[in-house]
């Protein structure tokens, strides 16, 4: 331990308990970072807060972290109507998808990713949190509930984070301090950091209720000249959506409101009866100018906020935090490259910017106004071409993502910036999958040619990268490939470059992600 982490408290304080939060720790403990975090609330996420969809790439970043399989746990597959057996709360079942939606239009085919989890996986935030409540206090977080972020000041190598406690006002000493506490962040307030956008135009009311009187409302999306109405049928939930811009309150919905929202949209005078689990939401949108202001950085809804249509926000977070992790560890470790941690705002601002830009065009799309209406079954038609259909369904699953390329005039490898696939290998220990290799959180040279020498380059960086030979059980076009901790290609070696120059790129690569030898 250095001198000035016995100094600090924690070396990272994360403000904000939730899946982003959580899942930063866990990716920070896993290298051994102090990491304390602050949750304002005192308790976990119930079945009040509803459920959440995971997308493929998320899926499989979380089976190369190990708990897939408790996400996954009595999971339901259902049609590529999206519909199935509801999910009202820790312990009920969760639900798998094969199809999405785009402003409540056709279905995106998520059955025809290329990626280990072609589908979305349906489940409450409560069992999401508490997987990964379980995880990062395995790992050695320690989580504070009842603890609201007050105030925050830097110095050059610390901020000093003020918190009301439940003993009281506290101050706490880390080395840096993470924003993952929503699109009211107080840390990105209270850091100055501007978070330009635009302003409501719409207003969402959520919930569960039974209808009790003989009607003919349709399951699923139902666009009416007052709004749009999305219903799961029996015992599932039902989505308002009105064209009236931001609410009149902030206050919790009550049922009164969401009797009246109903009839509004749906133009009847139908009765809801038990009506429970209400939230609101917009589509306010918003993105962070900066991720990192000094030592304070930001993530997950504290750095954007849009829109839920299409069920990325959490996806977007949890990415974050991934990418974020490896990236903040090192600098705590001290072999951070220099702008290591300005490659977090350099690869996931674009890919936030994406999503606020997609969600605003799924909002303009769902107005019931009739001068949309053509624009809307022009756009349905174009959803059922094959090509454009990949082309949005691999945006809103992120599965596109590619980060910055390696240097060289060679052509570009498939893998190359990407996420590496999972792979059946075969080393001297016996057959392994890679995503378990990579549940380490280590960076990894993974040599599938015998490549000696490039072993021989890596062995400089041992202290912090891995390095495994295996036999692939499937073809590849390569001998080699650099993974970083986040399970992203790094580099990989041009074949039509001679064996020395491999080497040369590869210790460039070492160096540039993972700091001097």
């Amino acid at each position: 331990m250095t001198e000035l982490s016995s100094a600090v408290d924690a070396d990272v304080v994360i403000a904000g308990a939730g899946p982003v939060g959580l899942m930063l720790a866990a990716e920070l403990r896993l290298t051994g970072v102090r990491t304390i975090v602050l949750e304002r609330l005192p308790e976990p996420a119930d079945a009040s807060d509803g459920v959440r969809g995971m997308h493929a790439r998320t899926l499989e970043t979380m089976d190369r972290r190990g708990v897939l399989g408790q996400l996954m746990a009595d999971a339901e597959p259902v049609g590529p109507d999206g519909r199935g057996t509801p999910v009202d709360d820790l312990k009920g079942p969760r639900r798998v998808m094969s199809g999405s939606h785009f402003a409540g239009l056709a279905l995106l085919e998520l059955g025809r990713l290329e990626s280990e989890h072609p589908y979305a996986l349906v489940t409450s935030r409560a069992r999401i949190e508490a997987v990964l409540i379980e995880r990062a206090e395995e790992l050695g977080a320690d989580i504070r509930r009842s603890h609201t972020v007050t105030g925050i000041e830097q110095s050059a190598d610390r901020v000093v984070v003020s918190a009301e406690t439940p003993d009281g006002p506290r101050q706490l000493t880390a080395r840096y301090l993470v924003g993952c506490d929503g699109g009211r962040s107080a840390v990105r307030k209270l850091s100055g950091i501007p978070f330009p956008g635009n302003d409501p135009t719409v207003t969402a009311h959520v919930g569960r209720a039974d209808i009790v009187e003989e009607h003919d409302l349709p399951v699923g999306w139902y666009r009416t000249d007052d709004g749009v109405m999305l219903r799961g049928g029996a015992g599932h939930g039902i989505m308002l959506i009105e064209f009236t811009g931001a609410p009149d309150s902030r206050d919790e919905p009550t049922p009164q409101d969401f009797q009246a929202a109903f009839r509004r949209v749906t133009a009847s005078e139908l009765t809801l009866t038990n009506i429970r689990h209400l939230r609101r939401f917009t589509d306010n949108t918003r993105q962070a100018e900066e991720y990192v202001r000094g030592r304070v950085i930001l993530a997950g809804d504290a750095a954007h906020v849009h829109a839920p249509f299409g069920g990325q926000g959490l996806n977007l977070g949890l990415q974050d935090a991934v990418n974020l992790g490896w990236k903040l560890a090192a600098q705590v470790h001290g072999w951070a490259p220099p702008g290591l941690l300005d490659t977090y705002r350099a690869e996931r601002h674009p890919v936030a910017a994406r999503v606020l830009h997609n969600t605003r065009a799924q909002v303009a799309l769902m107005n019931p106004s009739p001068e949309v209406t053509p624009l809307r079954e022009l756009f349905a038609d174009v959803l059922r071409l094959p090509e454009a259909n990949r082309y949005l369904t691999e945006m809103i699953t992120c599965v596109d993502v590619r980060y910055g390329a390696d240097p060289g005039d060679g052509p570009v490898h498939p893998w190359d910036g990407r996420l590496v696939p999972d792979l059946p290998l075969k080393t001297a220990e016996g057959p392994v999958p890679l995503v378990e290799v990579l549940r380490t959180g280590r960076p990894v040279l993974l040599d599938l040619g015998d490549r000696a020498d490039l072993r021989a380059a890596a062995d400089r960086w041992r202290d912090r990268v891995d390095v495994v030979t295996a036999r692939c059980e499937q073809p590849v076009d390569t001998e080699a490939v650099l993974i970083r901790p986040d399970g992203y290609a790094a580099w990989l070696p041009d074949a039509t470059h001679p064996s020395d120059q491999q080497v040369s790129t590869l210790s460039w690569s070492l160096a540039q992600w993972f700091g001097a030898a």
